[in-house]
């Protein structure tokens, strides 16, 4: 009711792609939880202005999820 929260969805697509793009560009691996909202963020950022500030936090460990990742972009690990 007091609109502070909004719920947003993006593909398991976007999710791995925001997987790879943390991963290959700040040497973080996220777990796939945290690249759902890395997703939702490129989708947003345009948008913000350069002046502000975002915060993210990623949570859990994406190393786990390595396998699930190159499953799904068809690679072999």
């Amino acid at each position: 009711d007091t609109g502070r929260v909004q719920y947003v969805s993006v593909t398991d697509d976007e999710a791995v792609r925001a997987f790879q793009v943390c991963a290959h560009s700040e040497g973080i691996i996220p777990a796939l939880e945290a690249s759902h909202a890395l997703a939702h963020l490129a989708k947003v950022a345009p948008t913000i202005g350069k002046d502000k500030i975002v915060v993210v936090c990623l949570s859990g460990t994406g190393d786990k999820d390595s396998f699930e990742v190159a499953r799904k972009t068809g690679q072999d690990i």
